[in-house]
């Protein structure tokens, strides 16, 4: 892969993919998307720019935009939405998993966990998470729930009355993880979800 051109070092390149076979097929309009574009344009506070994808609901189809937007536009981090419930077209996961290198469980329990504060068909949810290595660049490909407020909770996670974060949302780790994986340093708005990371990995502010 050649190295993708970044606007700024620390420039996150995120892809954001949209499966649905009614709304690739134009019958309503799209919402996963727009809302990832719009809660990112909130959360991040260091510069990032979008790979955009509305597809159907197709294995093989999903597995090649993920491997596009990776191995190709070297997508840093890919944020997927729809297509994991239990019906026979939710084949999101197997299509994610067969293009991993290595899998990521923590993200999908995480949001199991939090969507169970909710409603009990949580339970349901079939997200994975999972990391993609080639020889020089690696993204983290993460699947969300379908709708916008089931994806904003599970990024941001479960805040209490005074704004303070109960259950942390799964978006807290992923600048650090993708640190690990060799991507650009990512900061966050600490209003919207505040990333961690141990002391150590913490980058000094510039003057």
């Amino acid at each position: 892969m050649t190295k993708p051109t970044r606007n700024h070092p620390d420039e996150l390149i995120v892809g954001l993919v949209s499966i649905s076979d009614r709304a690739s097929q134009g019958v309503y309009e799209d919402k996963g998307v727009p809302s990832l574009q719009e809660w990112l344009g909130v959360a991040l506070a260091t510069p990032w720019r979008a790979e955009t994808r509305l597809i159907q609901d197709d294995a093989a189809t999903i597995s090649a935009t993920l491997v596009d937007l990776v191995d190709t536009h070297g997508c840093d981090l890919v944020l997927t939405t729809g297509g994991t419930g239990p019906a026979r077209r939710d084949v999101t996961p197997e299509a994610t998993l067969a293009v991993a290198t290595r899998p990521m469980p923590g993200f999908g329990e995480q949001m199991r966990q939090i969507s169970l504060n909710f409603v009990p068909t949580a339970i349901l949810s079939r997200q994975v998470a999972v990391i993609r290595e080639t020889a020089d660049h690696a993204a983290l490909i993460i699947n969300l729930p379908g709708q916008p407020k089931s994806i904003r909770e599970t990024l941001e996670g479960l805040k209490d009355a005074d704004g303070k974060t109960k259950v942390p949302g799964i978006f807290a780790a992923v600048p650090y993880c993708i640190d690990l994986i060799g991507g650009p340093y990512i900061e966050t708005r600490a209003e919207t979800v505040a990333a961690f990371r141990p002391k150590s990995a913490i980058r000094p502010p510039k003057n």
